[in-house]
């Protein structure tokens, strides 16, 4: 639809596809939000963290201000032709190493590869992110860690977190 209209219209059109953004400002009560947000939860009670399958599940996890960066390059650069770009950190990360890495902040126990599986996850969710450098002259700046400190930061500052 987005297609058609600005093809008829004689606009730009750029879809950027978000990986798993996360960061302040998250819901921390909804579950449906971020793994990022519920093993920090977790850990932050120094309970053990639940990962699921065999912990191999991938995931591009990309902060949120690399998120809005993407968004103002591709506003400051409009599209000449329908774009199709991903928003990611161009690492794809397990969600076990994920859980590790949550954990060691908290000093929190050794998450735990509890086989359980959930209908309709996807197995692998990472990107390429060469285009959208290439298209927007965006690069992604927040690591993993770093991203993880800001957001615990952030955490640490809610009272009812």
């Amino acid at each position: 639809m987005l297609l058609a209209w600005t093809t008829a219209h004689g606009n730009a059109l750029s879809v950027l596809r978000l990986q798993n953004v996360y960061g302040p400002g998250q819901s921390l009560n909804n579950p449906y939000t971020g793994i990022v947000t519920l093993f920090a939860q977790l850990a932050r009670s120094r309970r053990p963290l639940p990962v699921y399958e065999d912990g191999r599940i991938v995931r591009d996890f990309v902060f949120i201000d690399d998120v809005v960066e993407s968004l103002a390059a591709a506003v400051e650069r409009p599209a000449p032709y329908p774009r199709l770009l991903d928003i990611g950190s161009g690492v794809a990360t397990t969600i076990h190493d994920l859980a590790r890495q949550v954990a060691e902040l908290f000093d929190s126990p050794e998450p735990t590869v509890v086989h359980k599986f959930r209908d309709g996850d996807v197995r692998a969710a990472s990107c390429d992110i060469e285009s959208a450098m290439t298209e927007l002259s965006w690069l992604p700046t927040w690591s993993l860690d770093k991203g993880l400190l800001a957001l615990l930061k952030w955490m640490d500052g809610r009272t009812e977190a």
